[in-house]
């Protein structure tokens, strides 16, 4: 029988840390994913158009908030407090396909970059289960048809 442990909010987040730590997880790590993986998107035949279309100067700012976003996701840091479901809907030029490549860019910046083998499965779990939320959000289930009643 599994016990159950009853933590606090801070106890939770403190185990977060510890378990991104102990793969090499930090905010330093952090940055240079965000850093090489954003600089393999814009140089990108086909993420590049769509990312340097929707962000255009601002890189940045969108570095720094995908920084926040990330570590938010990793560390439980609190950092990031955006809408990523309506910021990714007001751009016409993202398409389903554009999520798979999306993950297979960050799944190789990841083999490139990550400080040990247990950090890229970590960000590779929440980035898939970022992607299939985004693309839910933005496409809905495909082959889901919706019955109209009478």
């Amino acid at each position: 029988m599994r016990q159950t442990v009853i933590r606090s909010a801070s106890e939770r987040r403190q185990a977060i840390r510890e378990n991104a730590a102990a793969m090499g997880i930090d905010d330093a790590y952090i940055s240079v994913l965000v850093e090489t993986f954003y600089e393999r998107v814009r140089a990108h035949p086909v993420l590049g158009p769509v990312f340097n279309d929707a962000i255009g100067d601002n890189w940045p700012e969108h570095l720094a908030r995908m920084k926040d976003f990330w570590a938010s996701v990793a560390l439980n840091a609190g950092r990031y407090s955006g809408k990523p479901v309506p910021a990714h809907k007001k751009h016409a030029s993202i398409k389903p396909q554009h999520f798979g490549v999306w993950l297979g860019l960050f799944e190789q910046t990841l083999t490139d970059t990550a400080p040990t083998p247990g950090a890229l499965s970590y960000f590779m779990e929440r980035a898939h289960r970022i992607a299939q939320s985004l693309q839910l959000a933005l496409f809905g289930m495909p082959g889901l048809e919706t019955e109209t009643r009478a």
